[in-house]
């Protein structure tokens, strides 16, 4: 979990720029359930031999499987296998098509699409693959007429109309197709997708006013913003080398510095303006047909990036590979999107392959760093991150990513000491944005049980962001666990879930502080809604269990803690269900649950940390409002296992195994053998609750 925050935070402009825009992401369109692909393809079962599959049903059915594993390539030969058996199955050659996609064949994938292009079932997708076939091939006139759409779904109107564009201009009718992106009519989302395009189009054939223009609209659409934060964030490095070659230095400085106000720190803008500075040339963006119309692609797989559309990103992500390669924005978005479904060691290849020369560079490697102590190799990711350091200790994210490596190894003192030198270098008068150094100074100093040290850096973070739930929340449960404060405690708590209603951790918390506080019926209420809004965790439900026990419902708190060891949790909570399923709970004190002072106990557990992007990232991370990304490893805290103790029950220092520092994971998607029903057009965007994606501890 940590890892899928550091990847969005660096990656993946679109959580860092929703967070500082707040807003919503567009619906998936092409496909609702497609799934990433994964390489290099590792066997279903050990000891699996494609070659022992010898009937059409098995071959199907292990390549769905395959497919819900998002082992793409294991996906194709099973279904290429099926297709021996039954050469004009319609279904398998859709779904062979579509794993071909997925697994970055593009080429063989565009023969099935050609074959399959009067198939109902999958035609949004050939439509858009054979128009990026005719397009790689220079076959411009082919692609319009493929491209031709007249049907209701907005976003696919949107698509084609600015692939269309870029046919156009690659036959050389660029005014033509800038005169027909600026007559092109739709919802009010439509206009940083538009302004975009014509911004770098108008570049591409030398009309520097026009694309001013078209790119200056972009920085100042904040509501587009926050519909396609990677396109903002490339709208403005796209204004800053419009300006940069046109030699007017001052000018592309000033549009880094409208980019600075949006996503303070930004490593991508650092780079450029490093460029700007020393007057170095800078390759433009989108220079070519190929390279545009890839950009349409990342764009709107960009604004659809988020939690349950892994998949569908994907796929778009894919298919601008196909036209440019060596997209950097679309490697560490894929980076990302593999880090999400456990596939470290493709994450790590994705991220290698971002070139040494892309101002995205510096991101690709924090993102590495932290893919590489996911798959476990914990050494090599800190001396990775600690030369990333040593090479521009000014960063402030190097230390966050090295703060949540070492965070999850538990090397608290470490990480102190890490966060020491961070907040050094940030010096006596920190921003708003900087909060997450002094909240993960404060975790560092808690689990070494230095409060005397913690709570200061709890106090500076909430000064510097005093909205920010995951603060609120690790305060408010520390003093409440503590026997201290409890008023305030309590009150900061229930900001927290009113900040962040549908965070299942914060609740937990809720209902826990309850539970010290011997609100016992209370605590049932927050932690029945905890359990619902995040299922199959073992600290919730071993919670619930105890509150059961509490207000005598034994049999439900018997089913809780059986379903805890369900979840396969740490060993020391295994020992201390084991023992309330044998025993139960101890009798409380003759004095009233209400007046029982709880005995002092460890604050919540510390939640993990990662790294801001990342992006954070896929294709290019999109952008947040003029806060700055969250903390690499920030994470909503999540208060901590309990054993088995004299009401309130004493809650162990060890923090969770799991400790997120970034949203939530999103939920696996389904494998998509066709493609879904049009979606509706996205809804406006609607300011976010806070600055910061949401985390678990």
């Amino acid at each position: 979990m940590r890892q899928i925050f550091a990847k969005r935070f660096l990656s993946g402009t679109a959580l860092l720029l929703l967070v500082s825009f707040g807003g919503s992401v567009l619906p998936s369109p092409l496909m609702s359930s497609v799934v990433m692909a994964a390489e290099p393809a590792k066997p279903m079962v050990e000891g699996f031999d494609i070659d022992d599959v010898d009937t059409i049903s098995g071959a199907y059915l292990a390549a769905r499987t395959a497919n819900t594993d998002r082992d793409f390539s294991m996906a194709v030969a099973l279904y290429q296998k099926a297709l021996r058996f039954e050469p004009q199955d319609l279904e398998i050659r859709e779904s062979l098509m579509l794993s071909l996609l997925m697994a970055g064949r593009f080429e063989e994938g565009a023969k099935f699409a050609t074959e399959l292009r009067k198939d109902q079932a999958v035609e949004r997708v050939t439509a858009i693959v054979r128009g990026l076939d005719a397009i790689k091939s220079k076959n411009y006139r082919a692609a319009e007429k493929i491209l031709a759409y007249k049907g209701p779904n907005d976003l696919d109107r949107l698509t084609n109309a600015l692939l269309t564009a870029w046919a156009k201009m690659g036959a050389g009718r660029g005014k033509e197709a800038l005169s027909d992106l600026d007559k092109l009519k739709g919802p009010a989302w439509y206009g940083i997708f538009k302004n975009y395009n014509s911004g770098v189009m108008a570049a591409a054939i030398g009309d520097q006013a026009r694309a001013r223009s078209y790119l200056s609209n972009v920085i100042t659409d904040r509501e587009g913003g926050a519909t396609a934060p990677d396109t903002f964030l490339r709208s403005v490095m796209a204004l800053a080398t419009l300006e940069a070659k046109a030699g007017n230095k001052r000018q592309a400085l000033d549009a880094l510095a409208a980019g600075d106000e949006v996503l303070n720190n930004y490593p991508p803008f650092k780079a450029m303006r490093e460029r700007v500075e020393k007057g170095e040339d800078i390759k433009p963006q989108v220079a070519t047909a190929n390279e545009g119309a890839a950009s349409v692609l990342f764009s709107i797989g960009g604004a659809l990036n988020r939690q349950g559309a892994q998949d569908t990103v994907a796929l778009y992500l894919q298919l601008s590979r196909a036209l440019d390669p060596d997209s950097a924005d679309a490697l560490i978005m894929l980076g990302g999107i593999a880090e999400g479904n456990k596939q470290n060691d493709l994450a790590i290849s994705l991220y290698k392959q971002v070139p040494a020369d892309s101002p995205m560079r510096r991101i690709s490697e924090m993102q590495l760093g932290l893919a590489l102590a996911e798959a476990g190799k914990v050494e090599e990711s800190k001396a990775h991150l600690k030369s990333l350091i040593a090479s521009d200790p000014q960063d402030i994210r190097s230390y966050l990513a090295y703060g949540s490596v070492l965070s999850d190894a538990k090397d608290y003192a470490e990480m102190a000491a890490n966060y020491d030198k961070a907040a050094e270098i940030i010096g006596p008068a920190p921003g708003k944005n900087q909060w997450p150094v002094f909240f993960q100074r404060g975790i560092a100093y808690e689990r070494l049980k230095k409060w005397d040290q913690a709570e200061p850096n709890f106090r500076k973070a909430l000064e510097l962001n005093p909205q920010q739930p995951q603060v609120l929340n690790y305060l408010g449960y520390s003093w409440v666990d503590m026997n201290r404060n409890l008023q305030e405690g309590l009150d900061m708590i229930k900001k927290a879930v009113e900040l962040k209603p549908d965070d299942g951790y914060i609740v937990d918390s809720l209902g826990w502080a309850y539970y010290r506080l011997g609100r016992f019926d209370d605590a049932v209420e927050e932690l029945e809604r905890a359990v619902q809004l995040k299922a199959g965790d073992a600290t919730i439900n071993d919670h619930l269990g105890d509150a059961y026990w509490r207000v005598g419902r034994k049999l439900e708190a018997t089913f809780q803690w059986r379903q805890v060891l369900a979840f396969k949790p740490e060993p020391e909570l295994i020992t201390a269900v084991q023992e309330k399923l044998e025993k139960g709970l101890p009798d409380l004190p003759a004095t009233s649950a209400a007046d029982a002072t709880p005995p002092a106990a460890p604050a919540p557990s510390a939640p993990a940390q990662t790294t801001a992007p990342a992006q954070p990232a896929p294709p290019a991370t999109p952008p947040a409002a003029p806060a700055e990304p969250p903390a690499p490893g920030a994470e909503t805290p999540k208060a901590p296992t309990t054993t088995p103790a004299p009401a309130p029950a004493e809650i162990p220092a060890k923090p969770p195994a799991d400790s997120p520092v970034q949203p939530q994971a999103p939920e696996p998607n389904k494998p998509m053998d066709k493609a879904p029903e049009p979606a509706p057009a996205p809804a406006p965007a609607t300011p976010p609750a806070s600055d910061q994606p949401e985390k678990k501890s």
